[in-house]
């Protein structure tokens, strides 16, 4: 792959990762380009036919690299408008810590770290009282130590129809 392209009205050195496939080194030039400002936002970037002759690869790997950076939020695309740059969160560049806060993504989507204010508290505390009342009294004893009859008829189910398990459905 070229490590440039010119004459689609954006000069750009992209320095594509070879071990990582030519869609992956695409979306990491392209997003790096946007993180470092070399790409402004509000840039209109070349159609994705274009933008593969001048690589010189497929229009299919040009469209799944500028797909992702959309659902990334780092472009967006609009039938007939064209790809652009989307417009980040700007950062102040004198406050402390300016540099670190440029690369946060737009969501912190790493497990176990709920929004914790948009918790419905009230709306599950009327459940749980609603379910309490509401509840038989065999619901508060010990049980069966092998679990809920109607899990178990579940679980054997789909046992059956996805694993190809013969578990007994009954009680027993």
């Amino acid at each position: 792959m070229n490590d440039f392209w010119s004459g689609v009205g954006v000069d750009l050195h992209l320095e594509p990762d070879p071990e990582g496939g030519r869609r992956a080194g695409l979306e990491r030039a392209l997003r790096d380009a946007v993180r470092d400002g070399r790409l402004a936002p509000g840039t209109r970037l070349p159609a994705t036919r274009r933008l593969a002759a001048e690589l010189g690869v497929s229009r299919g790997t040009a469209k799944a690299a500028y797909d992702q950076l959309v659902a990334e939020g780092y472009l967006t695309a609009r039938q007939g408008s064209g790809t652009q740059v989307a417009l980040l969160p700007s950062v102040d560049a004198e406050a402390p810590g300016a540099a670190a806060r440029a690369r946060v993504p737009r969501f912190d989507l790493r497990p176990g770290s709920p929004d914790v204010g948009a918790f419905p508290a009230a709306a599950w505390l009327r459940s749980l009282r609603r379910a309490i009342a509401t509840a038989p009294s065999l619901a508060y004893d010990y049980g069966d130590p092998r679990g809920r009859i109607e899990l178990r008829t579940a679980l054997s189910g789909y046992l059956g129809r996805a694993r190809g398990v013969i578990a007994p459905r009954s009680g027993s």
